[in-house]
């Protein structure tokens, strides 16, 4: 449906620039542009575009270009315009946001600039927003819907596994979830429990977990703020992650540190090793710093924690769209994302360890 409309644009439209985003440069090229109901395939003999991946574009013989970009890497789609635009599995995206703000950018050709989505419906809060938009037109369809382009044996080992189960709505019938299935937090839980104003705090931490790299493909580098309250509850009000070079997150960690009177910083050092420590003390050479060390799977680290949150003993200080979508969207098995990993860590050492000691240790915040 994607690839025939694109055709109808270049073809009966006459628009001359398109951006074509998936997840990965390998997703446009295999699926969007290359697979059996890509643009190529779908295109008539007489109108078929050349695609140069070494140049990351397709060309139609009437000069249209659709340029190829991925949700690994926004920054690209800063600068480049188009007319329109084609998403593929926007919900999957690594860096979803930043590459939805990037490409509505560049949406200024012509007279009616348009984006297409095509993608399953996963639980994150931009595919809501998309959704409940002005001008959004909204188009699903279920899998019994392809029945005739698809083998028996599909429908015997896939479609019957899945039938009647809450990822069957979501993978064979197109429904959004409120969360992935096998999700460790509920995002009903998350929004029963969220406040407005940090309460009076006996302990503040500062938690990261570091990309191992820092160029334009990297991973993010976790970086959450939080704490424990007089009442014994958990309060989570700084989401500070992104991608940055390593002098930049420890400026973006010792900036929290000092704003919320922190009292301790918390790096994951599995992949780090002395690096958080060293590049933390060349920002502040005093700070109070501690190294943790992952002996246990992230499932088994996250499940006592997600246990927190059923109990209603974590609150969420305002809005973090990106880690809460990771949250009610990680599911076991996967890789778990950075956010989440500092989140965990935060966490654990706030609630898990020691407790009452520090909170002895930190009696000089209560104005004892």
């Amino acid at each position: 449906m994607a690839a025939e409309t694109i055709r109808h644009w270049v073809e009966e439209d006459g628009v001359k620039r398109i951006h074509l985003v998936g997840e990965t440069p390998a997703d446009v090229r295999d699926t969007m542009i290359e697979g059996e109901s890509g643009i190529l395939n779908i295109s008539p003999p007489w109108f078929k575009p050349e695609y140069e991946p070494s140049k990351r574009r397709i060309t139609w013989p009437n000069g249209a270009v659709g340029l190829v970009f991925s949700g690994a890497n926004p920054e690209q789609l800063r600068g480049p315009q188009c007319e329109k635009a084609w998403c593929d599995e926007l919900a999957s995206f690594k860096y979803v946001r930043e590459t939805w703000d990037n490409l509505l950018f560049g949406l200024r050709l012509g007279e009616n600039p348009q984006v297409m989505v095509t993608t399953t419906p996963k639980p994150i809060s931009l595919i809501k927003e998309i959704r409940t938009a002005a001008g959004t037109v909204l188009t699903t369809g279920s899998t019994y819907e392809n029945v005739s382009n698809l083998t028996p044996i599909f429908f015997q080992n896939i479609i019957s596994k899945y039938e009647g189960t809450s990822k069957g709505g979501q993978e064979i019938y197109g429904e959004e979830l409120e969360q992935s299935p096998s999700a460790l937090w509920v995002r009903s839980n998350i929004e029963l429990y969220r406040v407005e104003k940090i309460p009076p705090l006996v302990r503040v931490g500062i938690a990261i977990d570091p990309a191992v790299t820092s160029h334009v493909d990297s991973n993010e580098t976790g970086i959450i703020v939080g704490g424990i309250g007089e009442d014994g509850h958990g309060y989570i009000f700084g989401d500070k992650s992104g991608r940055m070079a390593p002098l930049a997150w420890a400026k973006k960690a010792i900036d929290a540190y000092n704003d919320y009177q922190g009292d301790l910083v918390i790096g994951e050092v599995n992949n780090g090793g002395d690096l958080i420590e060293t590049t933390l003390r060349m920002v502040d050479p005093h700070v109070s710093y501690k190294s943790v060390h992952a002996t246990k799977g992230k499932y088994t680290r996250a499940e006592p924690i997600s246990a927190l949150y059923e109990q209603g003993k974590i609150h969420h200080v305002g809005r973090f769209a990106t880690l809460e979508d990771q949250m009610c969207t990680w599911e076991p098995g996967d890789e778990s994302p950075d956010r989440v990993d500092a989140l965990v860590w935060l966490l654990t050492e706030l609630f898990l360890r020691k407790q009452g000691r520090m909170v002895v240790l930190n009696k000089k915040r209560l104005g004892l």
